[in-house]
């Protein structure tokens, strides 16, 4: 079935004309039909321009263009602006917003050939960890429809664990990459930060967010990561450093003594501090698949890194406050019915608007702002920030690469920490240090508890991502845990 080959095999297929992208699109949006209702992974289908752009691709591969992402549908986070098509964030305030143009990342890909089939749902502005807070209602996890697939990307990590795209798109503030690929058993990766544009994405925390991809394998999101990586002058904190190719550099010739000898990896002691033993058992099996590649293993220690959740809570925190002071319900978005006058305008329209979620950060954000309070909270925050960014500096210069768990359990019950907000933020627990410092990394399947995937997360200095895919792609080729699919989306 065409939805259980890996995007270098569909663009192989297209190439030779054996199949269609009109025909590739129409699968995927089958099964978007057919498999939707019980995941909540889609917001909005776009089947109609989706055929048009298949056929378009057609044309191209008819005229002899080639590409890896040449009519291969795509599925986008509904926070990337799509020209023509709703972009609401998952959030009763943007439900009616039809964005006027393309974010880079979705124009960089669709000039690629890349096939848009929908937007997928998320935690409302990317706030949660659970993908509990839309409006539109919860995502499901493919593999447990009671369970929660991880947030705030949990569209598009369970879109692509259901096999409803070949890849999607999301975007990672806190580990909203990451946590939710391990949850759902897929790969994901997110590149160091202004590696990828962020020009159209709707900001929650512009210090930290940062787009990526879902796929299946490390090698499907090298295909995509280097059509979507590059400087964008459109977007003042993207990085002018050249894209290498990843995908050539995946099929490199291995060395003598294994094909990742010579790598260093250090294995982070502070994230095996209490955690759950089955979950340390199925890292440790990970990490010696990868001294059998050739690769090294040393402890190291990152003594700042317990302070990330309080740190990354009130810097983002802080930034959403600022990024959405402009949703008032003057110039879009939602709009209260009847105002009084301004005033009511504005306390309405955002009471209305926005879920709880947001408007819990957006307070936290507001008060640890406010005079009095901003060297108390955010300026030590920002510090701490500092601090933990010193530590990975110093790790690296030991080690090519830090590796743990990417989250503390496999996922849990839809319902079961929504009372609780603390707790849910403790989910990013060992995804937050990354954001914080800026630094790429990325979640690779690597077992089961109870029927429940987890993750190993692999991290990287800045710009390291060819070898994260290269480290993820070898233990890939010899694991088979991330060609395993959810029963009943085979």
């Amino acid at each position: 079935m065409l939805h259980t080959l890996s995007i270098g095999e569909l663009a192989a297929l297209l190439e030779a004309r054996t199949t269609s992208s009109v025909e590739l699109t129409r699968h995927f949006l089958a099964r978007i039909e057919r498999l939707n209702p019980s995941l909540n992974a889609i917001i909005t289908p776009t089947a109609e321009a989706a055929l048009l752009a298949a056929a378009a691709a057609d044309r191209r591969l008819a005229a002899g263009e080639r590409g890896p992402l040449l009519g291969i549908p795509i599925i986008h986070k509904d926070i990337f602006c799509t020209d023509g098509v709703r972009t609401s964030c998952a959030s009763r305030m943007l439900d009616n917003f039809i964005a006027p143009y393309d974010a880079t990342v979705v124009a960089r890909l669709k000039s690629a050939g890349a096939v848009m089939v929908g937007k997928a749902n998320m935690d409302e502005f990317a706030m949660g960890s659970s993908n509990e807070n839309s409006y539109y209602g919860p995502v499901r996890n493919p593999w447990d429809t009671t369970k929660v697939p991880g947030g705030s990307s949990g569209g598009s990590a369970a879109a692509a664990a259901a096999r409803l795209a070949p890849c999607a798109t999301g975007t990672d503030t806190g580990g909203s990459i990451r946590q939710p690929a391990a949850l759902t058993g897929v790969t994901g990766i997110k590149p160091t930060y202004g590696r990828v544009s962020r020009y159209g994405i709707v900001a929650f925390a512009s210090s930290l967010d940062q787009a990526g991809v879902f796929a299946r394998s490390a090698a499907d999101a090298a295909a995509v990561l280097e059509v979507m990586a590059g400087f964008d002058p459109l977007d003042s904190t993207s990085v002018d450093v050249p894209v290498p190719n990843y995908s050539a550099e995946l099929a490199a010739p291995a060395s003598a003594g294994g094909p990742l000898k010579g790598l260093k990896i250090g294995i982070l002691r502070e994230f095996f501090d209490g955690l759950e033993p089955r979950n340390a058992a199925l890292i440790h099996a990970a990490l010696e698949v990868y001294t059998a590649l050739g690769a090294t293993t040393v402890e190291v220690s990152l003594p700042h890194l317990p302070l990330s959740v309080p740190a990354y809570y009130v810097v983002a925190s802080a930034e959403c406050s600022s990024n959405l002071s402009r949703f008032d319900g003057v110039r879009f978005g939602y709009r209260c019915e009847q105002p009084r006058d301004l005033l009511d305008l504005y306390k309405r329209s955002r009471g209305e608007g926005f879920g709880a979620e947001v408007k819990r950060r957006i307070m936290t954000g507001t008060y640890v702002l406010s005079a009095g309070y901003f060297d108390a909270y955010y300026l030590k925050a920002q510090k701490v920030r500092r601090l933990i960014s010193q530590d990975f500096r110093a790790a690296f210069s030991t080690v090519d690469l830090v590796a743990g768990p990417t989250t503390p359990t496999p996922a849990f019950s839809l319902g079961a920490k929504l009372e609780d907000p603390v707790t849910m933020y403790l989910n990013d627990i060992y995804t937050i240090g990354a954001n914080l410092a800026g630094l790429p990394g990325m979640s690779v399947p690597c077992g089961f508890i109870d029927g429940l995937p987890l993750g190993l997360q692999l991290i990287g200095p800045h710009f390291a991502e060819g070898k994260l895919l290269n480290a993820a792609h070898r233990y890939q080729e010899v694991t088979g845990w991330h060609r395993q699919t959810p029963r009943g989306y085979e």
